[in-house]
């Protein structure tokens, strides 16, 4: 997001809806022209009320639009202008009563109208209180939206305008830039059209006993972001998963799994399906010997925990990978090179994504990653700080070379 210019000639349209969190629009519209863009702004009347629209047009050195009937300043239909001027439309806030008017097809005021007739890809960003976010008509609209290929920027969790702690805040402005500057700047082609692709992702569960189970803290968001990333570039993806609190991703056929056992029984049934596996899921590399039928109840001070190893699911495909491309993952603490070479080796792989998690932006549950990609000669190649999805495609960049 330092390089200047990145969004040089690329005209983002930005929807500000009535939330308190209008107020942050005010610092997206200023990066946005400062790395280059040129932005308008729709507002709606509840939005006018919390940001003045003087601000928004001084930061934007454009005017900005407020209702359908405004003074006419030229002699374009406002709306079908807009859409049509749009290489990306951004609504940040979004309330859920705007969220749920576009799921519905309801174009009553220039924010809505303006959406239904663009063709430009849309961002959504919800802003609003943790009950309305949680309710199930708000996340069925959200989810229908998603359907259709809207993109939405996840809300964070923390203290509300209200005084409630939960999940509503308005994504940090950061994040939102990158969701902006991913859907501007990445290729939309379909260079993967005809390949059959197996993605793993998330953590594992192995259980203890009916509550109790082993697991890590992998959020799955490097393996999902593959999935999509590989799907919108034409690839047929299966996505193995296990449990996470992400979303489906449009388009993508999802297993969801838990064990270790059910991942590589899943991985088996389809293997002669695909043409490349990428193993991006943490899978445990040890279960409990023995699981309890019933919950283990704290009668004495120490258990013995006897834990057993599971299957290395890609040591057992690298034994029957034939022509078939086969990517593992490597997040190692110490000694990440020898490791991810030593990983190449023994498990027959094509290449190996690694990653030190101790680095910051590069460990768990973060949207970004810091990888290196070591190939079958031992070749390593760095890249710097990024989003996974700017890594995903770094990923797929490089099984296609190996596929030529």
């Amino acid at each position: 997001m330092s390089d200047m210019n990145i969004l040089n000639g690329k005209n983002v349209v930005l929807g500000i809806t009535g939330s308190i969190a209008a107020y942050k629009a005010a610092d997206l519209v200023s990066r946005l022209k400062k790395l280059g863009a040129n932005v308008n702004v729709i507002m709606t009347e509840n939005s006018t009320r919390l940001i003045n629209p003087i601000t928004l047009q001084t930061l934007s050195s454009n005017y900005v639009a407020t209702g359908m009937f405004d003074e006419v300043k030229s002699w374009e239909i406002e709306h079908i202008s807009l859409a049509s001027r749009a290489d990306v439309f951004v609504i940040a806030p979004a309330t859920a009563n705007v969220i749920g008017k576009i799921a519905n097809g309801i174009a009553d005021d220039l924010l809505t109208t303006t959406v239904m007739a663009t063709k430009a890809p849309v961002i959504i960003a919800p802003a609003m209180n943790v009950n309305m976010f949680e309710n199930k008509i708000t996340q069925e609209n959200i989810n229908k939206l998603k359907s259709f290929g809207y993109r939405f920027i996840e809300p964070a969790t923390g203290v509300l305008a209200c005084g409630v702690y939960g999940k509503g805040k308005l994504a940090d402005v950061d994040d939102i830039l990158n969701g902006i500057i991913e859907t501007l700047t990445v290729v939309q082609t379909k260079d993967l059209s005809g390949m059959h692709l197996i993605v793993t992702a998330g953590p594992t569960q192995e259980p203890i006993d009916p509550v109790r189970y082993i697991t890590n803290r992998s959020s799955g968001k490097m393996g999902y972001a593959l999935a999509e990333r590989a799907h919108m570039r034409g690839a047929d993806v299966l996505l193995i998963s296990g449990p996470t609190s992400l979303n489906a991703i449009s388009g993508v056929e999802t297993m969801n799994i838990k064990t270790c056992d059910e991942m590589l029984q899943r991985i088996i049934d389809n293997f002669e399906w695909a043409d490349a596996v990428i193993m991006a899921a943490a899978v445990a590399d040890y279960r409990p010997e023995f699981v309890a039928d019933q919950k283990i109840k704290k009668d004495d001070e120490i258990i013995n925990l006897r834990l057993v190893r599971n299957p290395d699911i890609l040591e057992k495909l690298g034994q029957i990978k034939g022509n078939k491309i086969l990517i593992g993952f490597a997040a190692e603490t110490e000694d990440l090179d020898d490791n991810a070479r030593k990983k190449i080796i023994k498990k027959n792989l094509d290449m190996i994504v690694a990653n030190d998690v101790t680095k910051e932006g590069a460990g768990f549950e973060v949207d970004t990653n810091i990888i290196s990609i070591i190939d079958r000669e031992g070749k390593i190649t760095r890249y710097p700080l990024m989003s996974k999805m700017q890594a995903a495609d770094v990923i797929l960049d490089r099984i296609q070379d190996i596929m030529k």
